[in-house]
């Protein structure tokens, strides 16, 4: 997988999410099968004690896992990436465009979830039976009567169909190529169709373009039935004298009445056979959340819509965080969720939460059907308006100190352990630092989450701005890499916070000592044995030495010169460094995030690639050159010459030996979402690893949880 995806290394400071995992008793030797899935708040595991035979695997120690990824499963276990359209068949089954992870998943009336088409990840244009397929942000998806699946996919600029066995076929458009054009097959262009319908006699309805609708016959013929390419606005009227903007969702009737979202106009249309154009609900301009017949009801950037056999047409009204209905003489309710309220809570009627609602559908028993996107959840609203979650888990943020899973957590990236057995974590969107001990106890060792800043001071009195990376000395001292306000600051073991190098709000590349330094935007950290600092300099390209009189000197890159080079000091290259670390031996080793490699630096500051290609991203396990990382993130150094790295892109754990063979430890490659227990396991985007009291035990974050990764018993073989 030959690609750059620097976008990736950059790693804004944005929040990703986790999954519900499961946990065993025993591994058994690493027996993945044997895992048996446990609520969401149990399996939480500490430091304390050594590792035995039967801890081996992955565990998780304070935060909540719930949020994106892509794995299969029952109810919470599963995970969704970004699902924005979901549709049922007259067996009760439920189909999910997963917009994030390009596949369709299928979900039985049991809330089992399985992959029917796509594999997670995987981005491309390709025909064929179930994982052989390929998507690109498929954004829409109808189920006909006869068993076969539709999908509008978006940035393919095509239509697809799904046979009940999952074989993927073309039915219209080009695959890469926009446009507008009518015609049969391939000759006809879309551009970002973004809504798909069916009718009773086998048609096909797609918004397109954002302005027109457009009709598919069986045979695969496409035609414009309302709308102008390129035209939008607000009109009612027929054929190509209607005008739309923003179209998203559609849906058809029994009686043949199509019913879109015109998000952009903030009303909801209604087109006839004839492809008369019609308001049904909602003052085009007019964005707002009362209910209402016709015109004086009001709607924010609706997306999903479905009618069901009663005539009542249901919407996703977006913005507003609920779900509409209306009536078949347009009279306008709130089904669920309260207006401008976001969350995620079940419940009746007002009671339940939604975090951007976007798709939907409605089956033959009257049940509603909510792709809960922001959220990464599938709902269920009964005809009275009860809301349950029949698959996904939701996100969990927050800055709770407490046990396990009472603590809570906002994008904590870097990790370090102290000799006593605890933890720290840079708990980045919380702008505080978090200390966990080895009972697993979450408490706020300085700064005050949620209240960015730069002072100086004692415990909750600090400031701090979106922290990276963190440090630990052998005097119990700890290290920030502040990112936020380009400096180094220093926390002792009473909690007294002080800045170390760099000045509060200024970048840039100067060495110096203390306040005359300057950093862009330091990512990693790392101390060495004789109380030096190691600095990974993400935006500057370098890495940066600090001793323990506070001088700060460049080890090696050029200061603001992005590449991949090896060699001394200066003549060495990176790109967007963002882990580091230190190893008995006074080497450092870093995450090069933006060239997908490890490097190396010797005391003497000559820099030698140790594993993976620069500009090469992907996950394979081998020695030197041809092992490939993807956008890696954080590297702990044990104490008998092993390197353990946070592979971010590939959602894994790598190991790399002294003599730079590459293994896969923990996690699948590009399967997103955590599953706790037996190894491999799942995590999902870690960004943060390090060593935690035994060099088979390691601490790592990802996203808002911390987890314990044990890969061996002191009786049993090394993983």
């Amino acid at each position: 997988m030959r690609q750059s995806r620097r976008a990736l290394a950059t790693c804004c400071l944005i929040t990703w999410f986790l999954s519900f995992c499961v946990s065993v008793a025993s591994c058994g030797g690493g027996n993945e099968a044997a895992n048996t899935p446990v609520s969401r708040d149990e399996s939480v595991a500490a430091f304390s004690k050594k590792p035995s035979e039967k801890d081996i695997g992955l565990f998780i120690v304070a935060g909540r896992i719930g949020g994106t990824g892509s794995l299969d499963g029952t109810g919470v276990v599963a995970r969704f990436g970004s699902p924005q359209s979901i549709a049922a068949d007259s067996a009760g089954n439920l189909y999910v465009a997963d917009t994030g992870n390009h596949i369709v998943r299928k979900i039985t009336p049991a809330g089992v979830v399985t992959t029917l088409a796509g594999t997670a990840g995987v981005t491309g244009s390709a025909d064929g039976s179930g994982a052989a397929a390929q998507f690109n942000l498929p954004q829409a998806i109808a189920a006909e009567p006869a068993g076969n699946l539709y999908v509008a996919d978006t940035a393919n600029h095509i239509v697809r169909k799904i046979t009940p066995a999952g074989v993927v076929t073309t039915l219209a458009g080009t695959a890469g190529v926009t446009g507008s054009a009518d015609g049969s097959g391939a000759a006809a262009r879309f551009n970002y169709p973004q809504g798909i319908a069916t009718d009773s006699a086998g048609n096909v309805y797609v918004t397109d373009s954002g302005s027109t609708i457009r009709k598919i016959t069986p045979a695969g013929v496409v035609t414009t039935l309302a709308g102008t390419a390129g035209m939008w606005g607000y009109a009612d009227g027929s054929g190509a004298a209607g005008r739309f903007s923003g179209l998203r969702g559609i849906g058809a009737d029994a009686a043949g009445n199509l019913y879109v979202a015109d998000s952009g106009n903030n009303t909801i249309r209604k087109i006839t056979p004839a492809g008369v154009v019609t308001t049904l609900a909602g003052t085009a301009g007019v964005a707002g959340r009362g209910d209402g017949s016709g015109a004086a009801a009001q709607f924010d950037g609706p997306t999903g819509i479905a009618a069901d056999d009663a005539g009542n047409v249901h919407v996703a009204d977006t913005n507003n965080y609920t779900v509409r209905k209306i009536t078949a003489a347009g009279a306008v309710t709130t089904l669920a969720g309260r207006p401008g309220v976001v969350g995620h809570a079940d419940g009746n009627g007002a009671a339940a939460r939604f975090n951007y609602p976007i798709g939907i559908a409605a089956d033959y028993a009257g049940h509603v059907y909510v792709a809960d996107t922001s959220n990464f959840t599938i709902r269920k609203i009964t005809a009275a308006g009860a809301v349950t979650t029949l698959a996904g888990d939701p996100v969990v943020t927050g800055h709770a100190d407490g046990s396990g899973a009472a603590a809570e957590f906002n994008f904590p990236a870097g990790i370090a352990a102290d000799r006593a057995g605890n933890l720290y974590v840079a708990d980045t969107n919380n702008s505080s630092i978090r200390k966990i001990t080895a009972a697993g106890v979450v408490t706020t060792l300085a700064g005050t989450p949620g209240v960015s800043g730069a002072a100086d001071g004692s415990g909750a009195a600090a400031r701090f701005s979106y922290p990276f990376g963190i440090a630990a000395d052998r005097a119990g001292n700890v290290y920030v890499a502040d990112s936020g306000n380009n400096t180094i600051r220093k926390i002792t073991p009473a909690g007294v916070v002080t800045t170390l190098a760099g000045t509060a709000g200024v970048s840039g590349i100067a060495d110096g000592s203390g306040a005359a330094a300057q950093f862009h935007i330091p990512s990693g950290i790392a101390a060495d044995r004789a109380g030096n600092l190691y600095v990974a300099d993400k935006s500057s390209h370098t890495i940066r030495k600090i001793t323990a009189a506070g001088m700060v000197t460049t080890l090696a890159g050029t200061p603001g010169v992005d590449g991949s080079a090896d060699g001394s000091g200066t003549a060495a290259r990176f790109s967007y460094p963002v882990g580091i670390a230190a190893d008995r031996a006074g080497n450092v080793y870093v995450a090069d995030s933006g060239n997908h490699t490890i490097r190396k630096i010797t005391p003497s500051g000559f820099v030698t690639t140790l594993a993976g290609t620069a500009g090469v991203s992907g996950s394979a396990d081998g020695s030197g050159a041809a092992a490939q990382f993807y956008a890696p993130h954080d590297i702990a150094a044990d104490h008998v010459g092993n390197l353990y790295v946070a592979d971010f892109g590939n959602g894994t754990i790598r190991k790399i030996t002294a003599a730079g063979v590459v293994t896969t430890v923990a996690g699948v490659a590009q399967q997103q979402g955590i599953r706790l227990g037996c190894l491999p396991g799942r995590l999902s985007m870690p960004l943060g690893v390090t060593l935690a009291g035994h060099d088979d035990t390691l601490g790592v974050t990802s996203s808002n949880s911390v987890l314990k990764l044990v890969l061996r018993s002191r009786e049993g073989p090394q993983i």
